[in-house]
């Protein structure tokens, strides 16, 4: 061997000022793993395997890296499993959004670093798909992402149970007092009953159907769930298929262009998706250099059928919308609505995947056809107003009560997570079923890290007169598996000056979905007198130092994804970030 030829697969070695020695001793250490000089001229995949025993949701992965590693050998390459950061969000404190973009660093650094050719992402809990595509769409080498797939059903009484839209539904009937210990126990047994990640269109189902829109996962990868045999043979072909992706030379951003995120837009809307893919989404974009905005998110809603009759916005779960296609046939519905010319991870265009795909009516009631939806617009609806000058979101057909979807209600203010925990149940809280329930300081900046708390407790003793939905409103998140009148993201934040972090108790708030209208009720002077007062909260000594830190310092607003300001590509400061970066205050 000719240790001073750079080999393709030598690009990047350790640097040691002698590039032939650099080769001459890392293929000294390399030998240790039983191969020949001759192996490394076939084409290197890494494996960012995330397994880990407390991420429950990337527990049972390994067989599968397994099944991709059969894969990559029958295809001609060598699999090298490495690993990096693993989060959860039943197990991460306070959240797993607040790690989001150190998994995505943690990616993007190791695919950039090691003598790698390509990569297949493990995926799963739903923080960690869109960050690996993050970080991915960084170091651009070639990449296929890949999930640990959705849970089986519970069932309890003969009824089925979805993680965690049940867990939410009947935490709330026990808060009412129509559910005790005894039951609540038993179904707590059965709401996440086998391995895989929430098997309701929550955020992990999401992410992973709107991946396998942009291109970027096998065809019907998304939906197979973590217990079918399918799966494997998936991970298998993933496999074979990043191989052929490093031959052809075919990157994440010849994949992931403007028209595959309209595609993958349109898709959320018609799955009914989490509102948190919409943040992820315009991470990724932004990470290309692609500027995808909430006007964009709102303009493809509006002509965009809703489609999928899945929880929590419809009746079925993901094993239901596996059997009847998953997301090649939703695709295939929506095909007069998409780019079709867009290359995918298979090699081939969009329009070539769907060629053969057809749509069983057995399962109609499952996925709906393109003449015959759920519902003429998508599920996401992106509110606009004094309240949030730069874009609020709400999932209207999650809505319990829909006389909410147009409403006027005086405001309960928490002004923080803290101060919501103390108040919301006190039985003196001056509130009624009418009122708007709002949470300040929990935004990127202020919790920090946006955690999952949007949808907001009905305060108990409204819970026992029978209350089951209520206008709520936030700067932070809510899981994709959760219901009800929310809005979220309200961006700027309170706690880098945003005009929700304003509102006053009593205050009248008014919204207006159909009209995309979210508007506080107080005139500009008294607004402006409130602006003059304002400062910014105090920060807690656990977030002045170390990844905290950096992440308050450099997080970008909801409405620009929530990526770190310096992620972003060279020179795209320029993009026009429209909202103060959160620096500026602290």
């Amino acid at each position: 061997m000719n240790f001073n030829k750079e080999e393709i697969h030598m690009k990047k070695s350790t640097s040691y000022g002698d590039a032939g020695f650099s080769n001459f001793i890392k293929m000294a250490f390399q030998r240790h793993l039983g191969y020949d000089e001759q192996d490394f001229n076939k084409p290197i995949i890494g494996i960012a395997n995330t397994y880990s025993e407390i991420n429950r949701c990337h527990s049972h992965v390994q067989p599968m890296v397994q099944a991709i590693k059969h894969g990559i050998i029958m295809a001609g390459g060598i699999p090298l499993e490495f690993p990096t950061i693993s989060v959860g969000e039943m197990f991460t404190s306070p959240t797993t959004m607040l790690y989001r973009n150190l998994v995505a660093m943690d990616t993007e650094e190791m695919i950039t670093a090691q003598p790698i050719d390509g990569v297949v992402l493990i995926g799963g809990c739903d923080k960690m798909a869109p960050a690996q595509l993050m970080g991915a769409a960084s170091a651009n080498k070639p990449a296929i992402l890949f999930t640990g797939g959705p849970m089986d059903n519970g069932e309890y009484n003969g009824k089925t149970l979805g993680a965690c839209s049940d867990c939410r539904f009947f935490w709330q009937e026990y808060q009412g007092g129509t559910v005790d210990e005894k039951e609540i126990n038993e179904i707590n047994e059965q709401l996440a009953p086998t391995a895989g990640h929430c098997m309701v269109m929550g955020s992990a189902s999401t992410i992973a159907s709107c991946a396998e829109a942009l291109g970027m996962m096998l065809p019907g990868a998304a939906a197979a769930p973590a217990t079918v045999n399918e799966r494997l043979r998936l991970a298998k072909e993933t496999g074979k298929a990043i191989v052929h992706l490093v031959e052809k030379d075919i990157r994440p951003s010849d994949i992931m262009t403007e028209k595959a995120f309209d595609n993958a837009v349109r898709t959320l809307m018609a799955i009914g998706g989490s509102t948190n893919a919409v943040i992820h989404l315009i991470a990724i974009a932004r990470r290309l250099g692609i500027n995808l905005t909430l006007d964009r998110f709102d303009e493809l809603s509006k002509t965009t059928p809703f489609l999928a009759n899945l929880r929590p916005a419809g009746e079925y779960q993901m094993k239901e919308f596996y059997y009847a296609g998953g997301v090649p046939v939703v695709l295939k519905e929506l095909s007069p609505l998409l780019h079709l010319d867009e290359r995918t991870v298979t090699g081939e265009t969009l329009k070539d995947n769907l060629a053969s795909t057809w749509r069983n009516p057995t399962y109609d009631h499952v996925i709906r056809p393109y003449e015959a939806p759920l519902y003429e617009e998508g599920g996401i609806a992106v509110l606009k107003g004094n309240l949030s000058p730069n874009g609020s979101v709400i999932k209207p057909k999650a809505i319990v009560n829909e006389r909410f979807l147009k409403h006027k209600g005086k405001a309960v203010v928490f002004t923080s997570l803290e101060d919501m925990e103390k108040r919301v149940n006190d039985p003196d809280l001056e509130v009624d079923e009418n009122s708007v329930l709002v949470l300040q300081n929990a935004g990127p900046v202020g919790a920090p890290g946006m955690p999952e708390a949007g949808m907001i407790p009905i305060p108990k003793k409204l819970l026992k007169e029978g209350v089951r939905d209520m206008v709520r409103l936030s700067d932070c998140r809510m899981s994709g598996t959760a219901f009800g009148t929310v809005i979220l993201h309200v961006a700027p934040e309170a706690a880098v000056g945003g005009p929700i972090g304003l509102i006053r108790d009593g205050d009248w708030i008014e919204l207006d979905v159909a009209n995309r209208k979210l508007a506080l009720l107080v005139s500009d002077e008294v607004l402006a007198e409130r602006k003059n007062a304002w400062h910014a909260p105090e920060t807690a000594p656990e977030n002045k130092r170390g990844y905290k830190w950096l992440y308050r310092r450099h997080v970008l607003q909801a409405d620009e994804g929530c990526d770190f300001d310096f992620a972003l590509p060279e020179g795209k400061e320029t993009m026009e970030l429209t909202t103060a970066k959160s620096g500026d205050t602290i």
